[in-house]
């Protein structure tokens, strides 16, 4: 066989009207690739689905419920603290004789955590109350009300 030195020319020097694809609209809009999209998958491109998508019709396994996950609302006694004479003037929050009373739950808080120093004798009603929080508080002549156990 006869080893071709130079590559035979691929240009098609002038404006030929078909560019090579036979009569006029053979290789226009989408009838030459056989529809758009996924036009066919059920009838002239089954082969193809067979072989490159199994998957592609019907349905495949399932989703479970989603669950409902409370968002963690958490406050440190620090800023409690430093919250609890706003509230009292705002009427968050009460006093009895000389302890304040702050329901977290309805301030829409729903875990107390321990970060920072407690001066203020504090009630404090909490779905939640970390060990260190309940301690500050307690130290400082206040009391904690959980109202459901930490895990």
């Amino acid at each position: 066989m006869v080893v071709r030195r130079r590559k035979k020319s691929r240009h098609l020097r002038g404006r030929t009207r078909t560019m090579g694809w036979g009569r006029i609209g053979q290789h226009r809009k989408s009838g030459s690739r056989g529809g758009f999209g996924a036009a066919g998958m059920h009838k002239h491109m089954w082969t193809w689905v067979v072989k490159y998508a199994p998957t592609w019709f019907g349905k495949h396994g399932f989703n479970p419920a989603q669950t409902l996950e409370v968002e963690p609302a958490e406050i440190n006694v620090g800023e409690l603290d430093e919250h609890v004479e706003a509230w009292l003037e705002k009427g968050l929050a009460s006093r009895e004789g000389d302890v304040i009373v702050v329901d977290l739950a309805r301030l829409g808080y729903n875990r107390l955590l321990g970060r920072g120093r407690v001066t203020h004798k504090l009630r404090v009603i909490v779905p939640k109350a970390s060990e260190k929080a309940v301690e500050k508080i307690k130290a400082a002549g206040g009391e904690v009300v959980v109202l459901e156990q930490e895990e």
